[in-house]
């Protein structure tokens, strides 16, 4: 029996069903010289099903390698088990597959059928069918590769669930007083955030959460770093990012994980991952992307010179209104002053007014006096005219007569009284009166009387009224009182 041997396909070879063929033929005469041995059937060995697929299943393993072979995936099926069964397929055969759940699990897409796709396996048969197949060890997509199938699936299944929607999206802070930034802490990027915030806003608060940026570990620290921040921090924001690189460097932050972590921050995130060319499913989870770390810091923070400039243009506009405002209080204390009246007119108008009353008082008394001695002489009159001469009648009319002329004297006399009183009253109040005690009244030379030394200064002009006439005076010195 011939020996075969083959090596590795390259990638994208065709299905290599043909190496197996020697094998087969081998197998069968093998078989065909053990059962038919010439000069006596007793002699022959019989083989049962289980026997033989076994021994076809040592001679496919012993005699061919790990190969390549490229198919479109059919028949495709996961069971509870979690091993993959499909079959690779092209113009002219199929090939049964198997790849089992501890393989599979390093593949970073799910095979769908009718995806084109490379596989690394070795040839077996499987004895309890007797079917030949290929059990897979590594799985990788046709042509664009299988990074970039993971994502897409990645994409979609998000995109599914309502992970990238901006309704869920949230405003980042132009102006955060404390930035958490998850990155590692050896890279450019962090001191390229780090250099920004310093030259823009020296005054932030910086807490920088370091993570590994790329390996088996990085998507792990990336998610738990962004939970540490939401349990630990008060930050108003967090950058998540790197610098640039390959897809490889990149793929931490297109893992899952990292992903369902940036949705589930309560905090803001700002997704800064490569340059602006890049882009990962972190930038479509998280709240807004940034194309390159620099950029994250200067959208996170204002410019302390712009600040500056605004704040002078506050001061000029406060400025402005409080002059607006003084001028307009000004304005208000004029017109208020020229409709305010000096006492001393007050006073005159009240003195004018007691004078009227009293005039009235006089002629109201005089009145009251000649309507009653009217009344007197008509019934002095009456008297005559009945000729009533008895001594009791001269005597009645003798008593009402003192009695008006008492009345009159007490109402006079009352009357007298109570002006006296107004007159003293008035008297009392009249700056005139002050005036006559050594008092002066001091007047600006505006006519505006002077009550306080605050409103004079040396120099100033004014004019004391005394008693009996005016004094023009001018103002050496102006002491306040305690």
């Amino acid at each position: 029996m011939q020996k075969t041997t083959s090596t590795p396909a390259p990638r994208h070879t065709d299905v290599a069903t043909a190496e197996a063929l020697p094998i087969i033929s081998a197998l069968t005469y093998h078989a065909r010289m053990q059962n038919h041995q010439p000069g006596s059937d007793q002699n022959r060995q019989i083989l049962s099903p289980s026997q033989l697929n076994r021994k076809a299943k040592q001679l496919l393993e012993t005699h061919l390698p790990l190969l390549w072979v490229e198919g479109e995936i059919s028949n495709f099926s996961c069971p509870s088990s979690g091993h993959w069964y499909l079959s690779l397929k092209d113009s002219q055969a199929q090939l049964r597959c198997a790849m089992f759940k501890g393989r599979n699990r390093l593949v970073k897409f799910r095979p769908e059928n009718g995806k084109k796709v490379i596989v690394r396996g070795r040839v077996s048969l499987y004895e309890g069918r007797g079917d030949y197949q290929l059990i897979i060890e590594h799985m990788q997509v046709s042509g664009d590769g299988d990074l970039q199938l993971a994502f897409e699936q990645l994409k979609q299944k998000l995109h599914s669930e309502g992970l990238f929607e901006a309704s869920r999206k949230r405003e980042i802070p132009s102006q955060a007083q404390h930035i958490g930034v998850i990155t590692s802490p050896t890279g450019a990027a962090v001191q390229d955030i780090l250099s920004v915030l310093k030259r823009r806003n020296p005054i932030a608060k910086v807490s920088v959460f370091p993570v590994a940026v790329q390996g088996k570990e990085a998507a792990g620290q990336i998610a738990q770093a962004i939970h540490t921040a939401n349990q630990y921090s008060d930050c108003d924001v967090l950058i998540i990012g790197r610098g640039g690189g390959s897809l490889e460097d990149l793929w931490s932050f297109n893992e899952e994980l990292v992903a369902r972590a940036i949705a589930a921050s309560a905090i803001p995130t700002l997704s800064a991952v490569g340059h602006e060319v890049d882009f990962s499913i972190a930038d479509l989870v998280a709240d807004q992307r940034a194309p390159t770390p620099s950029a994250a810091a200067e959208l996170v923070s204002t410019d302390i010179n712009d600040q500056l400039e605004i704040f002078q243009g506050y001061e000029i506009l406060l400025e402005q209104a409080l002059r607006r405002k003084l001028q307009q209080q000004s304005e208000k204390v004029k017109h208020l002053s020229s409709r305010l009246r000096h006492p001393g007119e007050r006073l005159n108008q009240q003195a004018q007014k007691l004078d009227h009353l009293e005039l009235r008082l006089k002629r109201n008394i005089q009145n009251q006096l000649v309507r009653r001695h009217q009344t007197l002489q008509q019934h002095k009159l009456r008297l005559n005219a009945k000729k009533l001469d008895t001594k009791a009648q001269r005597e009645h009319l003798s008593g009402l007569d003192k009695r008006l002329h008492l009345a009159q004297q007490q109402t006079f006399n009352h009357a007298k009284q109570r002006l006296g009183n107004q007159a003293q009253l008035l008297h009392s109040v009249s700056p005139l009166n002050t005036l006559n005690r050594g008092y002066s009244i001091i007047r600006d030379q505006n006519n505006r009387l002077v009550d306080n030394a605050k409103q004079l200064q040396p120099g100033d002009q004014i004019v004391a009224q005394l008693k009996q006439g005016k004094l023009h005076c001018e103002v050496k010195a102006a002491e306040l009182g305690d």
